[in-house]
């Protein structure tokens, strides 16, 4: 199944848009107790939530290992297929496959390198090798011919593209040292051309704040529609996140996309802070090589961080006031897609969002 030569350029191949028909959607099961709380449980749960809403929407796979596959078969609904498959956490969209197609609609996979955000200089756990995994298993399963990149380091999550030749991403994650710092800006841009196959790049200079995986485009930016973009925001002026997001749509409303259209912005309030409590750090597994869970330490909360699937929208809830002007402007954007809000702390927690634990095969041959 994995093609030796050619790149998805080459062959016509193109990323179309997360808001393109899919044909599935592949999450993996959390257990880490060095990540989440209580042995992995209630992450189970949020993640049986954010399962069972996409299910509303599209066949479901989740991924799980071997001690894991009994419980998580009991707690998932029966629609929702259970995989054994060895992994080292649970974020299937930054290390499963990218997914390119044809005018024919013939879908092919691109097996990235991961190195849990950063390698040995700043990456997060150790050791990722099951993760790198997960991209070249999911092809091979699915019978779905794929690209591999012997060392290029990029996340699902750092990426957006609009289907029409525009991609998105922060400097901060790209070009940051732990990734590809043997590289200039001018090589990664060649390599995301060459594989997603996009004619333009639009450079946001940082991600949501003190976002663990360095920013990753996806707490602070979505892609409605080619040409339509939802932004993080926030009015608070003392709140650090604030000039991070005025700098992004200053960047966003100075371009043109792949097309030469100007963006349409539509500003996204985050919610209120939120911080690690003491008892939820106590209830992490302290162990050599993870990064802590500190009292104190701020949440990656953002709306933004929504799944898009066929006729669905998925999108985090905090118990806060802006949960329902997040609902609101999404239906809004989305007339005619369903918009169901699923409870995100748990997921928080563990370092990322709903966007980050779900990634969807295009629907084609």
């Amino acid at each position: 199944m994995k093609l030796q030569e050619g790149s998805p350029r080459k062959d016509g191949f193109w990323m179309p848009g997360e808001f393109e028909d899919h044909r599935e959607t592949y999450m993996i099961w959390p257990e880490r107790a060095d990540n989440w709380r209580n042995g992995g449980k209630p992450a189970q749960l949020a993640f049986t939530a954010v399962a069972t809403a996409i299910a509303l929407f599209e066949p479901v796979t989740m991924l799980v290992s071997a001690k894991q596959y009994r419980n998580a078969r009991n707690l998932l609904p029966n629609q929702i297929r259970v995989l054994e498959m060895s992994n080292n956490d649970a974020w299937m969209k930054d290390y499963g496959p990218i997914y390119v197609i044809n005018q024919e609609k013939e879908v092919r996979g691109v097996d990235w390198r991961f190195n849990a955000w950063g390698g040995l200089l700043d990456g997060l756990y150790f050791p990722w090798d099951q993760d790198d995994l997960i991209a070249e298993k999911v092809c091979e399963f699915n019978h779905i011919d794929y690209y591999s990149l012997a060392s290029f380091i990029l996340e699902g999550c750092s990426i957006h593209v609009d289907g029409e030749g525009t991609l998105f991403t922060t400097e901060e994650v790209l070009l940051s040292e732990g990734r590809n710092g043997h590289l200039s800006k001018a090589e990664i841009e060649a390599t995301l051309k060459e594989y997603c196959n996009v004619e333009k790049i639009i450079w946001i200079k940082q991600g949501y704040f003190l976002d663990e995986t360095n920013g990753n485009i996806d707490n602070i930016l979505n892609v409605v529609r080619p040409g339509e973009v939802v932004l993080t925001w926030t009015e608070d002026i003392t709140d650090p996140q604030y000039a991070i997001s005025h700098a992004a749509y200053e960047v966003l409303k100075s371009e043109t996309d792949a097309k030469g259209r100007k963006l349409i912005i539509h500003k996204m309030l985050m919610p209120e802070p939120m911080y690690i409590t003491t008892e939820e750090s106590q209830e992490v597994d302290p162990v050599n090589g993870m990064l802590p869970r500190f009292p104190g330490d701020r949440l990656t909360a953002s709306y933004v961080s929504y799944y898009t699937a066929n006729k669905g929208i998925v999108y985090p809830t905090f118990d806060d006031k802006n949960d329902q002007l997040a609902e609101n402007l999404l239906k809004n954007l989305y007339p005619d897609r369903k918009i169901v809000g699923v409870p995100a702390r748990e997921i928080l927690l563990g370092g990322g969002n709903i966007h980050c634990i779900a990634q969807s095969i295009p629907k084609g041959r």
